[in-house]
């Protein structure tokens, strides 16, 4: 039996919240928007949105092509940015995922980010050995609940469980039909009773409970 587990990315596997924002910033000045700034918390209140969402919210003095041709900007230079800097990973990332593989699980990552932005993280961490499979909105513009399940059927999973920190996390699992584990040391709560973890390292105890 070959068994999954789908991660998010911010809030379940890492924060980047303050070097997005930095990116972003810097890459708004580049195009003439000198006075506009990108901040932490900007960051967070636009978490587990699409691009195109986080855009509409962020740069609201833009609309159409101006509003697409700068989001793509910041997009390209957010993700050099984070393949320098990389971002601030949850405690004992490497450990717990080579645990898991240990025990059989095989790893993937499904986002609502941007391409590049996964690939970003893998490349800083050199975490390509940890991750199967990735896919994310920015590779075809579908939203999250349709890519975790087109993610398990390419893969040939018989079964999986989708780990992830907000309720739209938990939205797009139950739409994919997986069951759901909540990443509760993320950026947000869930309005349904739910198997959780408060810290990554949590994760090899909690599935074998789930079994």
């Amino acid at each position: 039996m070959k068994q999954g587990i789908i991660f998010d990315m911010d809030g379940t596997l890492w924060d980047s919240a303050e070097q997005v924002a930095a990116s972003w910033t810097l890459a708004l000045h580049q195009c003439g928007y000198a006075d506009a700034v990108v901040t932490k918390e900007d960051m967070y209140r636009t978490m587990g949105r699409t691009m195109d969402k986080i855009a509409e919210m962020l740069f609201p003095f833009t609309q159409g092509k101006e509003r697409e041709d700068l989001l793509a900007t910041c997009c390209a230079v957010e993700n050099d940015y984070l393949r320098e800097h990389g971002g601030k990973l949850y405690p004992g990332l490497r450990q717990t995922m080579e645990t898991l593989q240990k025990a059989g699980y095989h790893l993937y990552i499904v986002s609502n980010c941007q391409s590049g932005y996964i690939e970003a993280f893998l490349d800083y961490f050199s975490f390509h050995d940890l991750f199967e499979d990735i896919l994310c909105f920015g590779d075809n513009g579908k939203p999250k609940g349709e890519n975790i399940r087109l993610l398990y059927e390419k893969n040939h999973l018989d079964t999986a469980v989708y780990v992830g920190d907000i309720q739209g996390d938990y939205d797009a699992t139950m739409q994919a039909g997986l069951p759901f584990i909540h990443a509760a040391y993320g950026f947000g709560q869930i309005d349904h009773p739910v198997e959780k973890i408060d810290a990554l390292m949590d994760l090899p105890e909690v599935m074998k409970k789930m079994g």
